[in-house]
Formats: C-alpha cells, sequence, structure tokens
C-alpha cells in the first residue's frame, strides 16, 4: 500500500502526528516521548511569538492506511507579499520534527513536500533539523549518544543521518552533551580560582529567592539581554514573559539550582539548571495532564541528576573568573541539597572552544553529539 502525505489541520491529524513516535519507536528502549504539550505549544500562534513576527509553519503526516509512519514540519519567516498578502519572499526556512520508518520512498516523500512548500515560498538555504523556536528545545539531529535523551532533547534512529547526507545536507553546526558527577569534578582546583575571585570583593554569587522573584526576574532579563544580544535572530527577552516561565517551571528548579553573579550589586552572569526531569517522564507516554502533574511532584525528590539550560556572562566580565564561581556556588548548593549526584549540560557548540575546555577542566565528559545539517539553495534534491 502507497503512503500518503497530508497537512495536519485537525485535532485529529495532531494525534497522528504524535502517533508516529509510537510506530517509529515501538521497539527502542531508549526513547523518551516529547511532551505533546511542549510540542504544540510550538505551533500555537497564541503560545509561539514567531508567530507575530512574519513566520509561517505547515506540517505534515505520512500514513499507511490508517497508521501514521512519518511526520514532518517546515517553517520560514516571511519578508515581502504581493498585493493580495501571499508570501513571495522568504529569508530563512527551517525543517524539523522529522520521524519516520525505515522506508527510503516515505522519507524522500517528507522531505520533498517540506523542501517544495519552502521553495515555494523563496526560501533558499535550509536549516534542519531545528526547531521552530528556541534553540535550547527539539534541535539538531542525534548523531551518537551514551545516555538517555534528556527532556525536551531530540533523539532519532541511525538510519536518519544518511537520509539528511544523501539530500545535499552538510553539517553546519555540531552541538555536543557533556556530564560531570561528583567524583570526576575537579573541585579543589576551582575552588581555588573561585577564592582569587571573590577575595576581590568585588564579585558576589547569590542563590535564586523565590520570594523576591520579581529582581531576579529583572536581574535575568538584564544579562541575557546583555550577553546574547550579538546573536543572530537575538530577540530581546521581558520581564513579563520571563516571570511566567519561572513560575511555570519552579517545581523543577530548586532555588540553589540558580546561581546569579553581581559586580558590586550588578547583575553580570547567570547559570539556571533544573531538574532532569526525562527520569520520570519516560513513563508518562508524552502525556502531562493532572494525573502526570501529581505523580511528578510526589516523585520528583526521587530524581538525582540536574541538566544545566542557561550559562551567560555579560561580554564585559569575559575571562575574570565569574564562570568559576559561578560553578562552586552551585556546587555548594547541590551539596546543601544532598539529592544531585550527576549534572549534564548540553547545546556546546563546536564554535565554543572555551566552554568545550572549560567543561573539560571541570572533569566532564562528552555524552552525547548533535549536528545541525544546512542544504544550501544550489544543493537542491
Amino acid at each position: 500500500m502507497n503512503s500518503t502525505i497530508q497537512p495536519v489541520n485537525n485535532s485529529a491529524d495532531i494525534r497522528d502526528f504524535h502517533r508516529v513516535l509510537d510506530v517509529v519507536y515501538a521497539k527502542d528502549p531508549v526513547f523518551v516521548h516529547y511532551i505533546e504539550n511542549d510540542v504544540e505549544d510550538v505551533f500555537s500562534p497564541e503560545k509561539n511569538k514567531l508567530f507575530n513576527k512574519g513566520w509561517q509553519v505547515q506540517r505534515w503526516v505520512a500514513k499507511k492506511g490508517s497508521e501514521p509512519v512519518g511526520r514532518i514540519a517546515a517553517f520560514c519567516r516571511i519578508v515581502e507579499k504581493d498585493s493580495m498578502g501571499n508570501a513571495i519572499i522568504a529569508d530563512k526556512g527551517g525543517i524539523g520534527f522529522f520521524d519516520c520508518v525505515q522506508d527510503d520512498i516515505i522519507a524522500a516523500q517528507l522531505f520533498d513536500t517540506a523542501e517544495n512548500w519552502l521553495y515555494q515560498k523563496g526560501v533558499g538555504d535550509i536549516q534542519a533539523p531545528i526547531n521552530f523556536g528556541d534553540r535550547d528545545s527539539f534541535w539538531g539531529l542525534r548523531i551518537e549518544g551514551t545516555t538517555a535523551p534528556s527532556y525536551r532533547e531530540n533523539y532519532h534512529p541511525a538510519y536518519y543521518r544518511q537520509w539528511f547526507l544523501s539530500r545535499g545536507y552538510e553539517v553546519e553546526i555540531e552541538q555536543f552533551t557533556y556530564d560531570i558527577i561528583e567524583e570526576k569534578f575537579n573541585f579543589e582546583r576551582f575552588s581555588k580560582i573561585a577564592e582569587r575571585v571573590t577575595a576581590t570583593g568585588k564579585y558576589t554569587f547569590e542563590f535564586l529567592d523565590y520570594n523576591q522573584l520579581e529582581k531576579f526576574t529583572t536581574d535575568f532579563v538584564t544579562i541575557y539581554n546583555k550577553a546574547w544580544s550579538f546573536h543572530e535572530d537575538f530577540e530581546p527577552l521581558t520581564n513579563e514573559a520571563l516571570l511566567k516561565r519561572f513560575k511555570s517551571i519552579k517545581p523543577a528548579m530548586p532555588k540553589e539550582f540558580a546561581v546569579f553573579a553581581y559586580d558590586q550589586g550588578e547583575p553580570i552572569g547567570l547559570f539556571i539548571s533544573i531538574l532532569e526531569l526525562n527520569l520520570l517522564f519516560k513513563s508518562f507516554k508524552g502525556k502531562l495532564g493532572l494525573w502526570q502533574k501529581i505523580l511528578f511532584m510526589l516523585q520528583r525528590n526521587s530524581i538525582r541528576k540536574a541538566k544545566g539550560i542557561v550559562f551567560g556572562i555579560i561580554p564585559s566580565h569575559h575571562n575574570l573568573g565569574i564562570e568559576t564561581g559561578m560553578i562552586i556556588k552551585f556546587h555548594q548548593g547541590l551539596r546543601a541539597l544532598n539529592r544531585v549526584d550527576s549534572m549534564e549540560l548540553s547545546w556546546i557548540g563546536d564554535f565554543n572552544p572555551k566552554m568545550i575546555s572549560m567543561l573539560q577542566s571541570l572533569g566532564a565528559y562528552k555524552t552525547k553529539t548533535h549536528h545541525t545539517f544546512l542544504k544550501k539553495k544550489s544543493s537542491k534534491y
């Protein structure tokens, strides 16, 4: 029976979009379902701010009879429209949320559908597989790994890689994930460096205080907007958006998991982590309703691993040892909590050798590699 490719237009299609994972990963004991609400937020005009910035998105499902066997999404930023409001030029395009059974024909149909949609809108170069949103989620093709996928991290069968390469996609970015355990942490060396940093009296390091959430929200926004402003497609963070995020993530982020650095009271750096949620979410099969939330609250103390999600220092304070001070402060918090045995730090790009070197000096070891691919306009399949 031939497969059909159909756009996702209604609730039944959305269910099929998620059901694809049940088929593709049915016999994979390592896979952890993505929380469906997290994925749907990506495609929600009410939740994803990119819809208000000229971006368009479409997703499709491949079906054999009634069984969903593949999926893909494409998105682009429109910069020019005709008199009827139709897109005629798009300057950026991407493909993501690709999953497919091991069938070359179905995979080709999915790629053709997504790429043609982008080309028809004027897109030249295509990044894949990426997220229609922040880079720290659902980004990159998993190439290798020795540990299970963490929360909101892409996981893929090995056979996907050849499909991308065969269609002219080339590696643009290598993203690495590092783990560190207490026994390997080079505490003596880094504590001495941190002591020299704090001895000046200029720099202080504090844990988040949920009783002063608005203050720390403002400090976070200040640091973020200074530290990330030079990144491509930078969008300034707002207090309102971050405050909502802090409140929603509070059950997964003890105050000791958020460290802020200050220079005589002025915010200059931050290091934010959360509990590694997939250690519990694996049994939820992508659902996060009321019952799953109750189970999480009852069982969260059993999670013995942390996941770093944000690490940044404003440009004026690079190479001053601030990162060491935050790491040691964070380590002190973990010891006081006595509830974490290991930590994961992900999305370390190959363009950031200083961070890689620091992690290796800490005693961290590489556990996963993801690739972000780029297909040039001249490489049309």
